[in-house]
């Protein structure tokens, strides 16, 4: 018996003692998602989770603002948990608005995650990925490793038919009033793959979500 972990992506042919044996090993074994769960950031159980059907056509960038960037996993974790608590207990939303965040220690934090309706963006919430990198980038570029791991996390959706793979990336000011994701992020993603410069604002007020 040939035992093969999921560790190894393995589009060969294995020869044992008594003959050839052809394996396959499922595409998705070798492409773990780029992001840790709502468990690694001990996450509050959401309200309401509402799911949409993919692939998804659209990714808008966003910054947090506040909290501030983070730096190390205790203060990212504690950045997620501020703003959890932020949009369920006083903006009355489900969960986090976010579908993802990326905080400055490198790693991607599941919000809502991939196809759940969010409360990030009004009129895309429900046709949208909205990811978050934690903190101001109205002056400052986020860190490289910020910006990689944002792009890796929207690789690993269009390589996986989570996002379509003619998606449009939009930063936040793109579909509301606002200054997000701030200018330094925003002239970034101008030269990120799909971007696209229309704009589609009609000024609303937190939708509850």
């Amino acid at each position: 018996m040939v035992v093969l972990s999921r560790r190894y992506c393995l589009y060969t042919c294995t020869i044992i003692a008594i003959g050839i044996s052809y394996v396959v090993v499922d595409s998705k074994a070798c492409d773990p998602p780029p992001y840790v769960g709502r468990s690694f950031w001990n996450a509050k159980p959401a309200k309401l989770v509402e799911r949409f059907a993919g692939p998804i056509p659209y990714v808008i960038i966003h910054h947090s603002y506040q909290p501030a960037a983070c730096y190390t996993g205790t203060q990212c974790i504690e950045a997620m948990q501020r703003m959890q608590t932020m949009h369920q207990d006083v903006r009355s939303w489900n969960d986090i608005g976010y579908s993802f965040a990326v905080g400055g220690d490198g790693r991607t934090y599941q919000g809502r995650g991939f196809n759940v309706v969010g409360a990030h963006a009004p009129r895309y919430n429900n046709k949208s990925v909205g990811i978050c990198l934690i903190g101001d980038w109205v002056s400052d570029l986020p860190p490289k490793n910020m910006l990689t791991a944002a792009k890796t996390l929207i690789e690993y959706g269009v390589r996986n038919g989570i996002i379509a793979s003619n998606y449009t990336l939009l930063g936040h000011r793109q579909v509301r009033s606002t200054e997000c994701p701030g200018d330094r992020l925003f002239e970034e993603i101008k030269t990120w793959p799909h971007f696209s410069p229309m704009t589609d604002i009609i000024d609303q007020q937190n939708s509850v979500s």
